[in-house]
């Protein structure tokens, strides 16, 4: 059987590995933030040309503005009438009267359909909303795993390990996304902030699913060490876990390949959060259990200061419900 406890500190390393240059791009970079956090305009607008998106956006570049992006509209008209959705800074008064005039001079019967602005007091409000959302998850994540398992020696720890894994997953992804925005100059919006938090959910709902198997599993092998009734655990849930994870992974993959730009980045964001979402919950979220069990923790650092002592505790006790 796959010793995945006796090799966490590994699966630790690696998760250090991911999400230290992400911390580190966050602290020097930060987040490039799209139009729906700084205040930005969103245009429909209508040109009888299909294949215009570049053209479109070398035209409303030309107007000193930033584009997010141009995206077509699916449509059974087009060519004759195509319309296509375009998010840019925010755009001035005098600034969409010359749009609407270079449309017309450059397509014939082009104009601008609809016109919707955000302001930067909105968009600040959605940056506070977004912050108070995670916040708020996690609280109630930590107090409702730590209820869920109040039968079980210590339920709090289980509460701090699935908030832990989760705040791995937020960490992986934002890291992520800060890196893209130096790099690819990707701008996230307010679906960023729905696709955190369906990670969120993820990540907890595949992390309880092996606690619920270690909580089984302590009464029904009673005797053993608590590393080897967490890796057992583990060991049951985990084909469930990877199979489930493949085909959202599959579904998001092909909906990421051939889907719009609205949309992109947050299937994207899905995508990353849900891959790892399943390795924290089986590599990050149970370990840290037994971490905190065999009081590794204080014990490493009486070493680094060299207190090591050699009558501590075996880190193999049993561990009783």
């Amino acid at each position: 059987m796959l010793n995945i406890i006796g090799k966490r500190y590994w699966y630790f390393l690696l998760s250090a590995l991911v999400i230290v240059p992400g911390v580190v791009s966050l602290a020097v970079w930060h987040l490039k933030l799209g139009p729906d956090f700084t205040g930005g305009t969103e245009l429909e607008v209508k040109i009888p040309q299909a294949n215009q998106t570049v053209q479109l956006n070398n035209l409303v570049t030309g107007l000193k503005t930033t584009v997010s992006f141009v995206q077509p509209v699916l449509g059974t008209h087009c060519p004759t009438d195509c319309r296509y959705i375009i998010r840019s800074k925010l755009l001035s008064q005098s600034q969409s009267v010359t749009l609407q005039k270079d449309l017309k001079k450059t397509w014939p019967g082009g104009k601008v359909l609809t016109n919707t602005s955000v302001g930067g007091t909105v968009a600040s409000s959605t940056t506070q909303n977004a912050i108070e959302a995670v916040i708020a998850a996690s609280v109630a994540i930590l107090a409702y795993i730590t209820f869920a398992f109040r039968k079980m020696t210590h339920p709090i720890r289980y509460g701090v390990a699935a908030v832990m894994a989760m705040l791995h997953d937020v960490l992986v992804v934002v890291g992520i996304f800060s890196i893209l925005g130096k790099v690819l100059n990707v701008e996230i919006d307010a679906t960023f902030v729905t696709a955190m938090l369906t990670i969120i959910g993820f990540s907890v709902h595949d992390t309880i699913v092996i606690f619920d198997r270690i909580r089984e599993n302590v009464s029904r092998r009673t005797g053993e060490p608590f590393e080897s009734v967490v890796n057992h655990s583990i060991m049951q849930s985990f084909v469930r876990s990877i199979n489930t994870s493949f085909t959202v992974v599959l579904t998001l993959g092909a909906i990421f390949l051939f889907t719009g730009e609205s949309i992109r980045y947050f299937v994207l964001a899905m995508l990353i959060g849900i891959i790892s979402g399943t390795y924290s919950s089986i590599f990050n979220a149970s370990p840290i259990l037994v971490v905190w069990h065999n009081r590794e923790v204080p014990r490493f650092f009486q070493r680094l200061i060299g207190r090591g002592s050699a009558t501590e505790t075996s880190p193999n006790r049993p561990l009783t419900a």
